[in-house]
């Protein structure tokens, strides 16, 4: 079961897009019938996923998907009676996972809403996962300087100087990177 927000500034879309979910097994949390009444209802109900219409008052559906990218990441299907081009590259630089066509059909839907909240999974998976190389590398580099240094100026072999920094890691049960960055500050470069 999926708890959603629905932003559209027609109310029959509105109702019948609840009445299709709930069917379904989900569960509107929220509904809105402009941008900025989304955003609100978006950080005060946390649902798992957002559909949002583009052309809303106050802030359009693209906005919106912009920022709750941006604070509270989920995955977003823009459905709107517009499929320009322009219109879906804006949807895809807003990384919605979905852009539906109204009038939408059950079925078309119901299997959007898997497949968008697969596909941000993934993603998210893939940009944690890219953090973590991120961190990896930066370690690795700051490690590879202070072995740099402990070469220079202790006279260390590098297999000695990154068993040294590994002994004191283990020791004191601090991370490389910490005990790397020390030695770093210690010999100054």
């Amino acid at each position: 079961m999926l708890r959603i927000l629905i932003a559209d500034d027609e109310a029959i879309i509105r109702l019948g897009l609840k009445k299709i979910l709930e069917e379904a097994g989900h569960k509107v949390v929220a509904s809105a019938a402009d941008g900025k009444e989304a955003l609100e209802l978006a950080r005060s109900t946390s649902p798992d996923l957002a559909i949002l219409d583009i052309k809303m008052p106050e802030m359009d559906g693209l906005e919106v998907a912009e920022i709750l990218r941006k604070v509270n990441p989920m995955p977003v299907i823009i459905l709107t009676a517009y499929g320009d081009r322009e219109l879906v590259d804006k949807a895809r630089e807003a990384e919605a996972m979905a852009y539906l066509v109204k009038p939408v059909k059950e079925a078309e839907l119901l299997a959007t809403l898997e497949i968008a909240v697969k596909r941000f999974e993934e993603w998210e998976r893939l940009r944690r996962e890219k953090e973590d190389l991120e961190e990896a590398l930066r370690t690795r580099e700051i490690v590879e300087k202070a072995k740099r240094l402990l070469m220079e100026k202790e006279g260390l072999r590098e297999t000695e100087a990154f068993l040294f920094i590994h002994r004191l890691s283990r020791d004191s049960r601090r991370p490389m990177k910490e005990i790397a960055q020390e030695i770093i500050e210690r010999y100054g470069d």
